[in-house]
């Protein structure tokens, strides 16, 4: 099984990318957007966070802070992803979901590592970090999907949370494995298949944090471009939870194209070590996966 390196870090690098491009333009309209920056390419910075260009929000955050968690405990601990998202939290950081917020602080006051099946949770903040589980269980979808679930469910339990987390996340690990855009079409048609509220063709144009919104805008986004900074900037730009959208987007893309695809100004602004250090934490990620230890699995 060949891992394509390439492809894994172009979904790393793709997610924090997409977060930095879109959240100064988070809550804005597409038209806002238009008549202040026309078609957003380039980091800017601003926004209502007052960002700098480049700057990354949560949703690469809370990714860093699982593959912490993954990295030390060799393999996914839903205790010691929990720890780590209270330790990011308790860093003060500049934007925190308000899901995240209530699970996180949940388990800080009882330990708990999941609270009830709730419609409050159909956002997307356990979708937008999932990720270094998709590079950790690599080569076997059954571990994966036992394992996001529990990361989802640390401060998102809902069905269709789950659905999509699970489903975009399979997607990603089956581009960096080296199959075709076709073959990740078919498993979001699936997704739609067995729920129908994530139809997203045609477009309905909702780009908002519930999890729907957010499926419909990737996956339109995803497969009506064909180069990763056509996704991403047509993602961001459907502004309203742009940070997030534009992530998720990235996320996907990247895995389709490469580290390559992507505009080396928009790495080269990645706030501090950023880039580094998911440069990083991708080959530690890689190196405990299934399909890195198999007879036939290789790293391109």
């Amino acid at each position: 099984m060949n891992i394509d390196f390439e492809r894994a870090l172009g979904a790393y690098l793709g997610l924090a990318c997409g977060d930095a491009l879109g959240a100064p333009v988070e809550f804005m309209t597409r038209t806002e957007i238009l008549a202040r920056h026309g078609e957003l390419r380039r980091m800017v910075g601003g926004g209502w966070l007052k960002l700098a260009p480049g700057q990354i929000t949560d949703d690469t955050q809370m990714a860093l802070a699982l593959a912490r968690a993954i990295i030390a405990g060799d393999g996914f601990d839903a205790t010691l992803a929990a720890e780590q998202f209270a330790a990011w939290l308790q860093t003060k950081p500049i934007d925190v979901g308000n899901t995240c917020r209530r699970g996180i602080r949940r388990y800080m006051l009882d330990g708990s590592l999941s609270g009830p099946p709730a419609e409050g949770d159909a956002g997307n903040g356990a979708c937008m970090r999932n990720l270094p589980l998709a590079l950790a269980t690599l080569g076997d979808a059954g571990q994966f999907a036992r394992a996001t679930l529990s990361q989802c469910h640390l401060t998102h339990h809902h069905v269709l949370s789950d659905a999509a987390t699970v489903t975009l996340g399979a997607m990603t690990q089956a581009l960096i494995l080296g199959e075709d855009l076709e073959v990740a079409r078919a498993m979001a048609d699936d997704l739609v298949a067995r729920h129908r509220q994530f139809r997203f063709a045609p477009y309905p144009g909702r780009a908002s944090a519930y999890i729907v919104d957010t499926v419909q805008t990737v996956l339109h986004c995803l497969f009506t471009t064909t180069s990763f900074e056509e996704c991403v900037v047509a993602a961001v730009n459907q502004g309203d939870d742009a940070d997030t959208n534009g992530a998720i987007a990235g996320m996907l893309a990247g895995a389709r194209y490469g580290r390559a695809a992507i505009p080396r100004h928009w790495t080269a602004q990645l706030e501090g070590n950023v880039a580094a250090t998911i440069e990083a934490q991708t080959r530690a990620l890689i190196a405990l996966s299934p399909a890195a230890h198999s007879d036939a699995g290789t790293v391109g």
